[in-house]
């Protein structure tokens, strides 16, 4: 099998649920991980839309995620690194954490990124997603995606 992201509340393609966007409590989906290669060492989640007026916008950067983890309940805290040893980096907004869905027109697509990494990242929380992929070069075992799209 495949490494899978899966979400409990939206499916591939279909809208994100309003209290996980700026529009009403803007907190992180929950998100299900299956079937990593049996070498993961940490995982790591980019949140991004390609379809912001500027340019991909960055909405969510996590990293160090363990190996054993097999759910990101709703609602993460925001901040720095989580009592797993998960780190969290800055987003577009300028934020620590997931910043939501917010988009100024138009249905927006948010791709939720999953890699297994052969690692532990030596980053710092608050990396920036291009921090993120240049330390994740050469130990990317298996990438999947998770795509949502929200209207406001």
């Amino acid at each position: 099998m495949a490494l899978k992201l899966t979400s409990s509340a939206f499916s591939e393609g279909k809208t994100i649920p309003r209290q996980f966007t700026c529009d009403e409590k803007d907190v992180s989906p929950p998100l299900t991980i299956e079937s990593p290669p049996p070498n993961t060492k940490t995982f790591a989640l980019i949140c991004d839309d390609p379809d912001a007026p500027r340019g991909t916008w960055v909405h969510w950067v996590l990293f160090n995620i363990p190996a054993d983890k097999r759910e990101l309940p709703e609602g993460l805290p925001v901040q720095e690194t989580l009592p797993d040893g998960t780190k969290q980096g800055r987003n577009d907004f300028g934020n620590i954490g997931y910043g939501g869905p917010c988009p100024p027109g138009g249905t927006h697509r948010y791709f939720f990124k999953l890699y297994a990494l052969d690692m532990e990242l030596a980053l710092e929380p608050g990396s920036s997603k291009s921090q993120l992929l240049d330390s994740m070069k050469g130990h990317i075992v298996a990438e999947t995606q998770l795509m949502g799209t929200y209207k406001r």
